[in-house]
């Protein structure tokens, strides 16, 4: 699975919060470490319809989730069932949203 998010982002923060305490592998393109990763994300997120009520809302849509399998998913709990993983349990995360929701800065 390949995971595109930034650490300006709540979501983001609680998704490498839950990887780390799981232990479990992913891909992760922090957008903001580079313009390469961001060229990387934006042609993602400018053709992809997932991403137009993010972009009617004036939405980022991180963190964003690509199985292995080409399915895509903004929605965290949907990304972990992929590899295995249970549900996202309250405690695990670390970080409050503000603008975002539990799942993504959408």
């Amino acid at each position: 699975m390949k995971v595109y998010g930034s650490q300006i982002c709540s979501g983001c923060r609680n998704y490498k919060a839950v990887q780390q305490s799981r232990g479990f592998e992913a891909d992760y393109v922090d957008i903001t470490a580079s313009t390469a990763n961001l060229r990387e994300f934006l042609r993602l997120r400018d053709q992809d319809p997932i991403f137009d009520s993010v972009r009617e809302r004036g939405g980022i849509g991180i963190p964003f989730f690509v199985n292995e399998d080409g399915r895509r998913t903004l929605d965290m709990n949907e990304a972990l069932s992929w590899i295995g993983q249970e549900p996202v349990r309250e405690e695990e995360l670390t970080n409050t949203p503000s603008s975002c929701s539990v799942n993504s800065c959408v």
